[in-house]
């Protein structure tokens, strides 16, 4: 055998080896696939790497909004008279099982068309534990109207807290929770100082759901030279569920009361050009009530009728002025396809001011919100 035979076989076998060895399964690199979470309900989805459920949502809504067409509202002046906007909505909402209860961090995000960005809510969860922008803790029934044109009074506050809630079992609850008392300023304030301390007695069952309520306010108008007074509220409030009628139908009630904390019973600052406050500079408050109720109805499994309603009486300290406010709204809302609502609502309001008459609201609208 000569050397040009030795190199030729050489070659051979070298390319035998090489064709077996690309012959051989090669280990795949892992892939962290997403999975389904389903502790929580629908939607969510472990982040990859780790044991957290993340679920990603948002709204968007289309809003046409005739406004005040009474006899002195703005259709006989030169205000505006129509009002459409859009509005988008983003919500992230991450738990965790830890060993001393659910970690959670919720996340809204709103944005409306006339550039107006702001945040909806921010907050963390502990166990029983929340930090963060979130609902206050005294408020209960805000009403059902699929639009709400028409404002009613009742309290409806997103606002800076840190809160405890204590469950005991079969739906009972209570919470203490510390709020940032510059979101229920009504009237002209010095700086703020004390916050506001608001507790809550709760219960969610099977037939709905029923709570109790109360809040401390320290009252600090800018005129005063003191340190103001203590103002407060309770309220009570009830919502049971309507089997007998349809899935989904309800009928609530509630009432509030407010001593030197108007924002408690939903009151503005100013109605039919009468400023309203919660002390006056001699540091009388002023008090004032509200009471409200709607109803729900789910008359077919795509169409959902809403109606509800309030009434609200102030008097104001230091003085014998009077204003009562009563409103009223109603919607018909259509959901086609799952996730996509249209709706009309239409509503009235008077409003009366000792002094200065009273004056009406007639508002209708029409929404398209699609919510995924």
């Amino acid at each position: 055998m000569n050397f040009k035979s030795l190199m030729l076989g050489a070659a051979a076998a070298a390319a035998a080896t090489g064709a077996q060895a690309a012959d051989l399964p090669v280990a795949p690199e892992p892939v962290d696939y997403v999975r389904v979470c389903d502790a929580y309900g629908a939607r969510f989805y472990y982040i990859p790497g780790t044991e957290t459920c993340l679920r990603v949502g948002g709204r968007v809504r289309a809003n046409y909004v005739a406004n005040n067409f009474a006899d002195d509202g703005t259709w006989g002046g030169r205000d505006e008279a129509l009002d459409f906007n859009a509005e988008g909505y983003l919500y992230l909402d991450a738990r965790t099982n830890t060993e001393f209860g659910l970690l959670r961090a919720f996340i809204e995000y709103e944005i409306e068309s006339d550039d107006d960005a702001k945040l909806g809510k921010a907050y963390i969860q502990w166990g029983g534990l929340t930090f963060g922008h979130a609902t206050s803790f005294f408020d209960f029934f805000t009403g059902q109207a699929n639009q709400g044109v028409v404002t009613r009074n009742w309290s409806d506050v997103t606002t800076d807290l840190a809160a405890y809630t204590a469950a005991f079992g079969n739906g009972f609850s209570a919470t203490l929770s510390v709020e940032d008392g510059t979101f229920r300023e009504v009237g002209d304030y010095a700086g703020h100082k004390i916050p506001d301390f608001v507790a809550n007695l709760r219960v969610d069952q099977g037939w709905g759901s029923a709570q109790i309520m109360a809040a401390l306010h320290n009252v600090r108008p800018a005129s005063a030279s003191d340190d103001g007074a203590l103002g407060w509220a309770i309220g009570g409030g009830v919502i049971i569920d309507l089997p007998m009628l349809a899935s989904g139908s309800n009928i609530a009630f509630q009432a509030q009361y407010a001593d030197g904390a108007l924002a408690y019973i939903g009151s503005s600052d100013s109605y039919n050009g009468q400023s309203v406050y919660d002390a006056a500079p001699n540091g009388d408050t002023s008090t004032g009530y509200s009471l409200s109720a709607g109803v729900y109805h789910q008359a077919t499994s795509t169409v959902g009728l809403a109606l509800d309603g309030s009434y609200m009486d102030v008097d104001l300290g230091n003085s014998t002025t009077d204003v009562t406010r009563w409103a009223i709204d109603g919607s018909v809302a259509w959901t086609p396809v799952s996730g996509l609502t249209l709706g009309v609502d239409m509503g009235y309001a008077n409003t009366d001011v000792d002094g200065a008459g009273d004056q009406d609201e007639i508002l209708a609208g029409f929404r398209v919100q699609r919510t995924f």
